[in-house]
């Protein structure tokens, strides 16, 4: 019997993922051509049309959605094999795949990964920064082995380790007169000068939440794709917004007029490792998470 090769189903999961051949081929670092092949060989072996091909769109058959279903359970059992195998490694070694969202990572990164190197010198890591949505899936699909992200975030069929909780303070340029940020308070705000993130990015329901904005009225219908863009805006005195603390003192502030006070007991975002649930690498996980909290300022030695 001849049997789907790994390489096959990872490129046909990656087809029903992208609906465009070019864009599949190059998130999997492959030429077109020889990705279009492996697709047809599949399709042989098989003995089933997986897609439908047009000039110009792609799309997948029923039959198709099934075996995109089943190829991914078959790639997560492979991943672990590689799991178990690691599982008798030294811990903290070998490749390990991290996704984290990009109001995490510009800010703890930097500060953690000379140490993680210098502590954990086999250890081959990977990074992808993507919003959490993205990379929670991209976990799930064993694309990546563990997750760093903002919590509560809606999860199912993982683990959780919360590491910390990151305050959130509010953040106005220092002589705006859309305030007083020394006597703060939220109804005192004039409408739409609360400047977010657009949706998709959790730090702005995590703020709507952590600072009980209720009142939708106040917050701006102008939104920021990127804590940098956001932070311009305040910085032109726009509006005001709130920044985690662990941005206060980023690279990002440094060279603005913009000024952070603290808020409220109860304002904050919990920070947390995520990974499937059942990995053998639980305790490698672990071990990482243990690991940020104690080296996630560049204070602690």
């Amino acid at each position: 019997m001849n049997l789907p090769t790994t390489k096959q189903l990872r490129y046909f999961v990656a087809l029903e993922q992208h609906k465009h051949f070019s864009k599949a081929a190059k998130a999997c670092f492959v030429s077109q051509p020889a990705f279009s092949a492996a697709i047809r060989e599949l399709e042989s072996t098989l003995n089933a049309q997986l897609v439908d091909r047009t000039n110009k769109s792609v799309t997948i058959t029923s039959i198709g959605k099934d075996i995109a279903v089943q190829a991914r359970l078959v790639l997560r059992d492979l991943e672990g094999l590689v799991d178990i195998a690691q599982g008798n490694q030294e811990p903290l070694s070998g490749q390990l795949k991290l996704g984290v969202i990009p109001t995490i990572a510009p800010f703890l990164l930097p500060k953690l990964l000379p140490r993680l190197r210098k502590s954990y010198p086999d250890l081959q890591l990977y990074l992808q920064e993507d919003m959490t949505d993205r990379v929670y899936e991209n976990l799930m699909e064993g694309d990546l082995d563990v997750i760093l992200i903002a919590l509560p975030y809606d999860l199912r069929s993982v683990e959780t380790m919360r590491l910390f909780k990151d305050p959130f303070y509010l953040a106005c340029r220092k002589d705006t007169s859309l305030i007083d940020p020394e006597h703060y308070a939220i109804e005192q705000v004039p409408a739409e000068s609360i400047l977010l993130l657009e949706d998709g990015h959790c730090l702005r329901d995590h703020a709507l939440a952590a600072c009980k904005i209720r009142n939708l009225n106040k917050v701006s219908n102008i939104t920021a794709s990127s804590l940098l863009t956001l932070i311009q805006m305040v910085d032109a005195d726009l509006g005001i917004t709130f920044l985690p603390e662990m941005a206060e003192d980023s690279a990002m502030l440094k060279s603005t007029q913009v000024k952070t006070w603290p808020m409220r007991a109860g304002s904050y975002r919990e920070i947390g490792l995520v990974w499937r649930k059942g990995s053998m690498r639980a305790d490698e996980f672990k071990l990482l998470g243990e690991f940020i909290k104690k080296h996630r300022t560049s204070n602690n030695a």
